[in-house]
């Protein structure tokens, strides 16, 4: 299967030390006078998730980085970017 692939598709993704997931859920929730329970509840998850994805404690998967950006009416890449790892 893989032989049909382009190499750059194909090729190992060199580990990148010190990257993080950084985000503005925080900032992007309260523009929107919306508290971490109301957040939660339209995402379909805790209060404690949110909580610790706005402290970078939790990184999100991606089904729930683009339904908080839903909910918030964002693309993805305004509520979070990779940051370090250069």
């Amino acid at each position: 299967m893989t032989a049909d692939l382009p190499a750059a598709l194909t090729a190992p993704v060199p580990a990148r030390s010190g990257a993080r997931l950084s985000n503005r859920l925080r900032v992007a929730r309260a523009e929107r006078d919306l508290s971490q329970e109301q957040l939660a509840r339209a995402a379909g998850v805790s209060r404690q998730t949110i909580s610790s994805i706005e402290t970078g404690q939790y990184c999100p998967s991606t089904l729930l980085a683009f339904r908080l950006a839903r909910v918030l009416a964002v693309r993805v890449d305004e509520l979070f970017w990779i940051e370090g790892g250069d």
